[in-house]
């Protein structure tokens, strides 16, 4: 009985160690002046793309994405200022949100409905 427990926790140990291998690792690759970020799900699936400068400030335009590959937001970022125009999408609605200074300066939303698409401007 102790050898089948000992074979059985063996067995645990090698299938574990190989499913952590199987992880999709994140990845960062100097590209020039900044460093190119892309960034999993632990199921694998892209959660992240942008960009980092080499002192570790987020720059540049970032995107997320839903775990079916959705885009869910597009952001701008000046060495780790907010800036520019972000957009966030969802199933029933686009919000753009302006920032100025990395505050929130206006926000606009269009929502589908039917066969209008309607804005809060």
């Amino acid at each position: 009985m102790k050898k089948i427990m000992m074979i059985a926790a063996a067995l645990l140990m090698v299938v574990s160690v190989q499913a952590q291998d199987d992880v999709v690792k994140n990845t960062y690759v100097e590209n020039g002046d900044v460093i190119e970020a892309t960034i999993h799900f632990d199921t694998g699936e892209v959660s992240q793309t942008g960009y980092f400068t080499k002192d570790g400030k987020i720059t540049g335009e970032w995107t997320s994405f839903d775990r079916d590959g959705n885009k869910t937001a597009t952001a701008q970022y000046d060495k780790g200022q907010k800036v520019g125009t972000w957009f966030f999408w969802s199933s029933e609605k686009l919000t753009e949100v302006n920032y100025r200074d990395s505050r929130v300066a206006e926000v606009n939303t269009w929502k589908n409905e039917g066969t209008r698409v309607v804005s809060n401007r």
